[in-house]
């Protein structure tokens, strides 16, 4: 906080009227907010030698030399600092910048650094120091009951044996509104089989929130597959928003829409409830209300390729997994959740477009689980990321837990100021 007070001189505080000095009585204060933009600065760390003058001069003894001890370099060799990689990584997982941009910003300030040298800065602090954040991560959310699950496509332009423009999967893995912790977990693979999520959820046991992609189908039967309401009121709203609006009172299209408004209509009136309570009253008011849409979406006949049969046909082939949320009072109406978390990924994408090498997208991977947990657990990426560079290259390997996001040994520095 900066105070300027304006004054006036003690020549101008003469009456007007009678000429006498005039007192303070108050102050009109108004507030700005003034931005100091960040510098670079260059530090040398200058560790010092030591030596015995009398030792070294006597021919018969080794002589002992002593060395002041100094931080590790982040990445040996190279000008990156902890505080210079955790902003590339807060602009572009973050806020969405690609690096030439980045490029060209440190070019303003005088300074070379190149988005190739950037990338490569990225990819080694994810592989040497921040896989071991993620590979935890990853453990504490596998241990969850209660999990959520999306993807959506990323370029990568050198994968082995595929071309340039094939499109590959980030897979997204989230914990539930009723965990403890707060994890999210991105994992890029090349297609969007089957065995990726086999491969990931291997030794989980619980309810999983999806949309109605088949690939999910095939779980192991530990995984109980949880369908999203949301996907199905859709189809629903796509149907009454193709009807003229002259005709769509009193239509079939309508009433669908009316029946799942109702089901999330109730779901906000069970918000506050345990989940035992929510469980019964789900029961009690939620599912009749599901089994009378379902038993008039079947007497509705309509063919499936129909603009209604469309979505009668979606909701009727996910029925077993939509009336799974009766199972459990943890589960969730949708996975909008997750959905939610998928779109960090997506807008960044919009601005770097694709990764160049699988290898960077491995790292990109990383890089959002570290900075969307972060967020979810209320940390400030950039001072969080920062704290993990400077501490990863000097802890031992039992003092990683302490660095996780929940840590109640966490510095104050890295919390988003309220």
């Amino acid at each position: 906080m900066e105070r300027v007070d304006y004054e006036l001189p003690e020549e101008d505080r003469g009456c007007p009227e009678c000429g006498e000095t005039m007192g303070d009585i108050g102050v009109d204060v108004r507030r700005e907010l003034k931005l100091i933009p960040a510098k670079i600065v260059v530090v040398e760390h200058a560790a010092h030698a030591y030596v015995c003058e009398s030792c070294r001069n006597n021919r018969d003894i080794v002589t002992p030399v002593v060395k002041a001890e100094s931080p590790k370099p982040l990445i040996p060799g190279s000008l990156a600092s902890p505080s210079l990689v955790a902003h590339i990584i807060m602009q572009k997982y973050s806020n969405g910048m690609p690096l030439y941009r980045l490029e060209k910003g440190f070019q303003y300030d005088g300074v070379v650094i190149s988005r190739q040298t950037m990338a490569n800065w990225v990819i080694k602090c994810a592989e040497i120091y921040l896989v071991v954040i993620y590979t935890l991560l990853k453990s504490y959310l596998l241990k969850e009951t209660v999990l959520h699950s999306d993807g959506t496509t990323v370029q990568v332009l050198r994968e082995v044996d595929r071309a340039a423009q094939t499109k590959s999967c980030e897979w997204v893995y989230r914990t539930s509104g009723c965990s403890e912790r707060r994890i999210v977990i991105y994992e890029y693979k090349e297609t969007k089989e089957k065995e990726h999520p086999q491969a990931f959820l291997k030794g989980f046991k619980g309810f999983l929130h999806t949309d109605g992609y088949q690939a999910y189908h095939d779980l192991p039967s530990d995984v109980v597959v949880v369908g999203c309401w949301a996907h199905v009121r859709r189809y629903w709203e796509n149907l009454l928003k193709s009807i003229p609006k002259d005709k769509r009172k009193g239509s079939d299209a309508e009433r669908g829409v009316a029946y799942i408004n109702h089901l999330f209509d109730l779901e906000r009136k069970f918000k506050d409830l345990s989940p035992d309570d929510r469980y019964k009253n789900r029961l009690e008011k939620s599912k009749p209300v599901a089994d009378e849409f379902f038993a008039w979406a079947e007497k509705l006949g309509a063919l499936p390729k129909s603009p209604l049969g469309k979505p009668v046909s979606y909701a009727l082939s996910q029925r077993k997994f939509l009336d799974n949320i009766f199972l459990d009072g943890r589960t969730e109406l949708s996975n909008n959740r997750c959905e939610r978390s998928v779109k960090p990924f997506v807008q960044g994408r919009k601005a770097w477009l694709f990764s160049n090498t699988p290898d960077g997208a491995q790292a990109s991977s990383i890089m959002y689980s570290i900075v969307e947990t972060a967020k979810e657990n209320g940390l400030h990426p950039f001072h969080y990321i920062r704290f993990l560079l400077e501490a990863l290259p000097n802890v031992t390997t039992g003092s990683v837990e302490t660095l996780l996001p929940w840590s109640e040994t966490l510095p104050d520095y890295v919390y988003i100021p309220k």
